[in-house]
């Protein structure tokens, strides 16, 4: 597997969480019920930590403010829903 971003991009669920304002379980759980759309994505329940692509997805479903060195990180994939 080719990895087109830098690792930096990364964010881990438990530093999502705390942007979100919320608990890491309450975060694990709001991910539960988006597993489809994150397995599609190449994502699994074990997966620490997460790409922009996912974490742009994942803001803009949970309505998280990215920070702006986020903001900018290429996009590997267009998310439809």
């Amino acid at each position: 597997m080719i990895n087109f971003y830098d690792k930096k991009l990364f964010i881990s669920k438990s530093e999502l969480a705390k942007m979100a304002g919320v608990s890491s379980r309450t975060f694990r759980r709001y991910l539960a019920t988006r597993r489809p759309i994150l397995e599609s994505l190449g994502i699994t329940p074990k997966t620490q930590k997460l790409p922009p692509d996912v974490v742009r997805y994942i803001c803009e479903d949970y309505c998280i403010d990215l920070p702006p060195a986020y903001q900018d990180a290429p996009k590997k994939m267009d998310i439809k829903c």
